[in-house]
């Protein structure tokens, strides 16, 4: 589970970045690119869509990063009590078995 996390939060901060980068602070990017007469899928729109879409995928990789340490975590406390368990039951078996005869002590 921790391992899928990370690869998402990974595609997420590829995506991330590629989002950033189209974007151009002065009015250009992506947005120029769309820049018409009539402005139905004019820069405002597509400068909106794509500052919301950064946002949303920061708030999904904090998100996601707090997910996967609440599991990497739950996942070391299960490992440390299945260690517990195990060193447990490996004394609980040694106090049990019968012990070996001591050899008799020779009398002087």
């Amino acid at each position: 589970m921790y391992t899928t996390l990370t690869v998402i939060i990974v595609f997420a901060a590829a995506f991330l970045i590629f989002l950033v980068l189209i974007q151009n602070s002065k009015g250009g990017g992506l947005a120029a690119g769309f820049a018409s007469g009539n402005q139905v899928m004019g820069a405002p729109k597509t400068a909106d869509f794509l500052e919301k879409a950064s946002w949303t995928l920061a708030a999904i990789i904090v998100a996601l990063s707090i997910l996967a340490v609440g599991v990497k975590v739950g996942q070391t406390n299960k490992q440390a009590q299945e260690d517990e368990q195990e060193v447990v039951e490996q004394t609980v078996d040694q106090a049990t078995e019968a012990p070996a005869e001591a050899p008799a002590e020779e009398a002087k």
